[in-house]
């Protein structure tokens, strides 16, 4: 199986801009630029990699812990995924430089213990948390 997604870039890379689609149309057209990336915190004005990135973690990460829970005998009512992409200039140029995972779970008749290992777990084999393994990645994983 394979997901595809475009970008397409049109200028020089400080004022230039760009477009994002993907083949589901989940993204069409989507706007991108520097100004987007790194001038504008509200994100108004497009997304930027890491955004996406965040997203596609928070999403994968989620679908693992539900089968894991599953696995083990539970199932959840909610979990709910943040995901907080750091990205820094370093000496080398930027850097995605670590990404903190915060979930909030409702999960009934599993102790916190439990809990956390399984989360643990599902972090470890989340796809997309193995594609991302030379990053530091955190978990904050509470009951609610």
């Amino acid at each position: 199986m394979k997901r595809y997604a475009k970008a397409v870039w049109k200028g020089d890379g400080m004022t230039g801009t760009g477009t994002l689609d993907t083949t589901s149309g989940a993204l069409s057209a989507l706007p991108y630029s520097f100004k987007a990336r790194f001038q504008n915190e509200d994100g108004r004005q497009g997304t930027n990699p890491e955004e996406l990135i965040g997203a596609a973690h928070a999403g994968c990460f989620a679908m693992a812990l539900s089968f894991a829970l599953g696995n083990a005998g539970f199932t959840a009512e909610q979990l709910e995924v943040e995901a907080a992409v750091n990205i820094e200039k370093l000496d080398a140029g930027f850097a995605i430089t670590g990404i903190a995972l915060a979930l909030t779970a409702r999960v009934p008749g599993i102790d916190a213990s439990r809990f956390a290992e399984i989360a643990q777990e599902a972090k470890a084999n989340c796809p997309v948390s193995k594609a991302l393994s030379a990053t530091p990645i955190s978990l904050d994983a509470k009951l609610g």
